[in-house]
């Protein structure tokens, strides 16, 4: 298997990845990898602060009771993107030689461990809101700065607070993977199909959809020079661009007549185009990468155990 990322991409947390040499089966054992094998950090408990506070400055008394559950709040924090860093090698818990021989309750350091806090009161009996939110940019790291929750990440709600309330707590993140829970699956929309490619048989007839002036995402006009002197395009961002654009000419459109199949599509043998979009706690390459990690790892283990079996 080769792959290559595709010209233009990654775009924002998405990406295009052209796939050769492979065959369904590896490219679905991927996409498998992809959505429950590559490791990623996850906030898995909470320890809520209960009780009463008072605010030396006003007098006004607040409780450790809020709109939503503790247990929902903690849902709501485990599906926050914490920003995974590989390469500063973050191990699991199970696999820390400082924590191995602890008790469950006091396991956690920052081999294996990153720590935030958030502490946050309801507005005062005298403001005219009645409610508070509580953001995603209210949490403060409290282990290495550089997991500090990103810009796009910061505005996720996580709950309300009314007047007289609190929230107080500690969050733990550790590393896991995507089979053992959703929060630790990092990405989402995971698809491949076969690469095709565009073939220009009728040119005349084709001048129905040139006649629209559509236009390809890079800007270029849809029309017979797109296709070159061989009648055909390989380049996938365009062919995406035209499968879309020939809905425009497609049944029920009063147009399908007359463009008659003017253009139509084949499959490249033995090639996909993969794509994904990570929730941004790893990028796109990371998240491939650590993919194709978890494979090699897999089946050199597979081939231990086989010379083993044999010898």
């Amino acid at each position: 298997m080769k792959a290559e990322i595709v010209n233009g991409w990654p775009q924002g947390n998405s990406i295009r990845i052209l796939l050769t040499e492979t065959s369904t089966a590896q490219v679905n054992s991927v996409r498998r990898a992809l959505i429950a094998d590559v490791p990623k950090l996850a906030i898995t408990r909470v320890d809520f602060a209960q009780g009463i506070n008072q605010d030396n400055a006003t007098g006004d008394v607040y409780e450790s009771v809020n709109t939503l559950p503790d247990e929902v709040i903690a849902h709501r924090l485990a599906m926050i993107p914490i920003p995974t860093h590989p390469e500063e090698g973050i191990v699991f818990p199970e696999d820390c030689v400082n924590c191995k021989d602890m008790i469950e309750k006091d396991k956690g350091c920052p081999s294996c461990q990153i720590l935030y806090s958030l502490k946050i009161q309801g507005n005062p009996k005298d403001s005219d809101d009645e409610l508070k939110y509580v953001y995603a940019s209210d949490l403060s790291v409290i282990s290495d700065p550089m997991f500090g929750l990103k810009e796009e990440h910061q505005r996720i709600p996580i709950t309300l607070l009314s007047k007289g309330q609190y929230l107080q707590f500690y969050a733990f993140a550790t590393l896991g993977r995507g089979r053992d829970h959703a929060k630790w699956s990092p990405v989402a929309a995971v698809a491949f199909r076969p690469q095709m490619k565009a073939i220009l048989n009728k040119p005349k007839k084709a001048k129905v959809l040139f006649d629209l002036n559509l236009k390809t995402s890079d800007g270029s006009t849809i029309d017979a020079k797109l296709f070159g002197k061989d009648k055909t395009i390989s380049d996938i961002n365009i062919v995406f661009d035209l499968e879309k654009a020939i809905h425009q000419v497609g049944a029920g459109t009063g147009r399908d007549a007359a463009f008659d199949d003017a253009i139509t599509f084949e499959k490249v043998e033995d090639a996909f185009v993969f794509t994904f979009e990570t929730d941004g706690a790893l990028t796109p390459v990371q998240a491939f990468n650590g993919a194709m990690q978890e494979l090699k790892g897999r089946f050199e283990n597979l081939s231990n155990d086989i010379e083993k079996a044999i010898a």
